[in-house]
């Protein structure tokens, strides 16, 4: 925790059905492969201090997700989740089909301690959810993204 304030960014992509629907990203490998609620995530990742938070956010958005995106992004309030992760987000209406995502793989060492290592996917998969399922899924500081969202999209 005490780490010098890490900081990531993202994208939380919504679309209009007949209600707000979010699309959220579950983190992959053997450690989150059971875990559901409070885990889903915004696709996001950290970023280095010469890298502009909105470009860090496009660009974790398309390592995670395998789509580019462009639009007019709306910025939305940091948040600090548990571990003093800062995160940046920004809003943006769009769609994907999330049969077809193909995220970046992350090298773990798997099992514990064995000193074999094994290739995972980042984020195994993606969902849209509408905003109660959303608040239930996501990591607790990160309902903020959703509410303020809710606010200035109503």
């Amino acid at each position: 925790m005490g780490e010098k304030s890490k900081k990531s960014a993202g994208i939380l992509l919504y679309r209009r059905t007949h209600l707000i629907e979010f699309l959220l990203v579950h983190p992959g490998g053997p450690f989150w492969k059971n875990k559901d609620s409070g885990v889903w995530s915004i696709p996001k990742g950290e970023f280095p201090e010469t890298e502009l938070p909105l470009n860090a956010a496009i660009r974790e958005f398309e390592e995670e997700i395998g789509i580019a995106l462009k639009g007019n992004f709306l910025e939305l309030s940091p948040i600090r989740q548990k571990n003093g992760k800062l995160v940046f987000a920004w809003a943006l209406e769009g769609d994907v089909d999330t049969n077809i995502i193909k995220s970046n793989l992350l090298e773990l060492e798997w099992p514990p301690k064995s000193g074999k290592k094994q290739m995972f996917p980042e984020i195994d998969k993606a969902q849209w959810f509408g905003f109660e399922e959303a608040q239930q899924k996501i990591i607790g500081a990160q309902v903020n993204l959703l509410e303020e969202l809710m606010r200035k999209t109503n």
